[in-house]
């Protein structure tokens, strides 16, 4: 088989800059994993619970648009989080289609105990602040949202 085949460089996994991406992200969970199992979250929960840290209370889809996320994805996630105290999930009184999430007393209690994890992981992730920075706003401008107003602060 023919590998020097100018053509087929694109296929070349050295050249996809969606490996490096999936490898990094990998690579941060794993990281993550030891912090998060003293609070008893696998890392969807807990960025779910970031957002509802910030917002107390939100639509289900309001809630999947902020973490990319489908509700097939989320309704086990949050069933899991409901079952652990940490959130409820009730019909909107305005309009029943709509499911919302209100994080509880004891979910808001987790957010003291999760203070560290932030501080933990940077140390894991040898980056300046300002390199951080720079990521941070090109992985947004992969998503899409390097207009996002959360992103101006």
């Amino acid at each position: 088989m023919e590998t020097t085949d100018t053509k087929y460089e694109p296929l070349k996994i050295k050249n996809q800059l969606c490996f490096p991406l999936y490898a990094c992200s990998k690579e941060i969970i794993r990281q993550y994993k030891p912090y998060l199992d003293q609070l008893d979250l696998t890392y969807t929960q807990y960025i779910t619970m970031m957002v509802l840290w910030e917002n107390q209370s939100m639509t289900v889809k309001d809630l999947g648009s902020c973490l990319f996320l489908d509700s097939g994805t989320l309704t086990p996630l949050l069933k899991k989080l409901e079952a652990k105290g940490l959130v409820t999930r009730s019909r909107s009184r305005k309009d029943e289609r709509n499911l919302i999430v209100t994080i509880t007393d004891e979910g808001m209690a987790l957010r003291d105990k999760a203070l560290f994890v932030p501080e933990e992981m940077a140390k894991c992730i040898e980056l300046t602040p300002e390199e951080a920075g720079f990521l941070y706003r090109i992985l947004y401008k992969i998503l899409g949202k390097e207009n996002d107003p959360a992103l101006q602060e």
